[in-house]
């Protein structure tokens, strides 16, 4: 009798053993969301989904880009979640995702799911370039506010500007874009050649030219309109200006990577993703989510924001961006800040 029940507590202690191994399926998640926004991420879902452990690997999201490309013969991630869609697209176009149709992505907007049928990914919600303008700061230096992108190359602006490197940078290659677009190519080099001048230096993070303005550090920072929007928010004396030209945009999104040992999970994942509830969590950061009918205005956003978006053509992005980031470096790199 003795013998039978340690037999029995032993397969009950296996068991447990197996069941708790089952209940900690661990998904390795590559991301640029803001760094602030992981914990608040991964607590909303593991409500709904308390067995899966998500290990965050975040940087910019040009790094983020490189990193996963790097590991295209040997993948390290899972899944991708919070990246830009011109960053997805470029690794669809490298074969390295996994098409899945979550459940529930005819609810979504259709710009922000992959034309692909099954999609290759799906989005999450936009952000939207702008200038973040430390009305403080610039009083003291005698600065009028600009208005349009071309303004912020006037001679009263020479080293009082800091934009992010697009090489590092979603923002910053968002920016490089729009301009190409915006202005022609020949056009947008010619821009970009006299802002140059005006540039202090080019940071590796999209959110910190506003944060250096939010802290007085220097007048203007080229960022988007949410980390401006947050920064007023806590007190910072900050003008968001949104350009009349338009303005630059792209989508955080959400894929599977190609070859995961944890497609059920990832599919998981992706699935909840786009749930409302987690539309809802976007748009506690960004006014523009992927599901119609749930954002609710951020505090201090620019109410012109959404109009001033840029018909944006995402396939030039993507299937031009080793190019313009290669003449974008040869031509500018020489002031951006040493990488930690």
């Amino acid at each position: 009798m003795a013998f039978r029940r340690t037999c029995l507590t032993a397969v009950a202690a296996s068991l447990l053993i197996a069941s708790t191994a089952a209940a900690q399926t661990k998904l390795t998640v590559y991301t640029a969301v803001e760094a602030e926004d992981l914990k608040r991420y991964a607590e909303t879902f593991n409500q709904d989904h308390p067995d899966i452990e998500i290990n965050w690997v975040r940087d910019s999201t040009g790094i983020i880009t490189a990193k996963l490309l790097a590991e295209k013969n040997n993948p390290q991630a899972d899944v991708v979640w919070g990246l830009a869609a011109t960053s997805l697209l470029l690794l669809k176009t490298e074969g390295m995702l996994e098409a899945y149709a979550p459940k529930g992505v005819e609810k979504l907007d259709p710009k922000f799911v992959d034309k692909s049928d099954p999609p290759a990914w799906v989005g999450m919600d936009a952000w939207v370039a702008s200038v973040c303008y430390n009305t403080v700061e610039a009083a003291k230096l005698g600065l009028t506010p600009p208005k349009t992108w071309k303004d912020l190359t006037k001679p009263e602006y020479a080293g009082h500007v800091i934009m992010p490197n697009p090489n590092s940078s979603g923002t910053g290659f968002l920016d490089v874009s729009s301009w190409l677009q915006i202005f022609g190519e020949d056009g947008g080099w010619d821009y970009m050649d006299k802002l140059h001048g005006n540039i202090a230096r080019y940071t590796h993070s999209g959110s910190k030219p506003c944060k250096l303005a939010a802290a007085g550090e220097i007048p203007i920072g080229v960022s988007f309109a949410f980390r401006g929007a947050k920064s007023k928010a806590a007190g910072a004396p900050l003008e968001i200006i949104v350009p009349e030209e338009g303005v630059g945009w792209d989508m955080e999104a959400t894929a599977i990577v190609a070859g995961t040992g944890n497609l059920e999970a990832a599919k998981t994942l992706v699935d909840w993703s786009i749930t409302r509830k987690a539309n809802e969590m976007y748009n506690s950061g960004y006014a523009v989510v992927a599901m119609p009918g749930v954002a609710k205005p951020v505090e201090h956003f620019p109410p012109n924001l959404v109009d001033k978006m840029i018909d944006n053509d995402f396939e030039f992005a993507a299937n031009n961006r080793k190019a313009i980031l290669e003449e974008w470096q040869k031509r500018y790199d020489s002031k951006s800040e040493p990488k930690s």
